[in-house]
């Protein structure tokens, strides 16, 4: 059996190396691409800025409007109350849209580039659709112990006798 030179092994090792490397790299490219929850899942175009190896996926629910941006290490995830969406601004372009969804709470809003002409205005439909058919909080009677009233820096639902609030820290007022 024939041995090969030296410099020959070296490069054949190199370019098996190269080749487990960008196996590697799609591995954890594709694992990192799945979709981070069931449910109405927007993802945006790789042709776009911003989301040529891990697009940004954005999540509508009943509760919650959720941004999740993979990266090489971690993930980066945005979420908003659906109660504290203040608007929602699709900017179309010949090919694909930008989204931006404000908050009314003061936060950064979410924007996102990228996405498909349908799937933008399903977003909006679908934050209107759960903004609209939201189930008024319902109020327990004061005999009963567990009275509520809304925060009056935040909106949420807390307890009526509650001095700090437990979603914004705030000090409330007096009940």
């Amino acid at each position: 059996m024939e041995t090969l030179p030296p410099e020959t092994n070296r490069v054949l090792y190199f370019v098996a190396a190269l080749a487990l490397l960008a196996v590697l790299v799609l591995a954890v490219s594709l694992a990192k691409n799945r979709r981070f929850q069931p449910g109405d899942v927007f993802v945006a175009s790789r042709l776009s800025r911003g989301n040529r190896i891990f697009p940004t996926q954005v999540a509508v629910t009943p509760t919650s409007v959720v941004q999740f941006k993979p990266q090489w290490l971690g993930r980066q995830e945005h979420s908003i109350h659906i109660s504290h969406v203040a608007s929602v601004t699709v900017d179309t372009g010949l090919l694909l849209s930008d989204v931006i969804i404000e908050t009314s709470g003061g936060s950064e809003p979410i924007r996102c580039h990228g996405h498909h002409k349908g799937d933008a205005i399903r977003m909006k439909q679908l934050i209107d659709q759960y903004q609209t058919h939201r189930a008024p909080a319902t109020e327990v009677s004061a005999t009963d112990g567990g009275a509520t009233r809304d925060c009056p820096f935040c909106a949420e639902t807390i307890k009526a006798a509650a001095k700090v609030c437990r979603y914004c820290g705030r000090d409330l007022p007096g009940a």
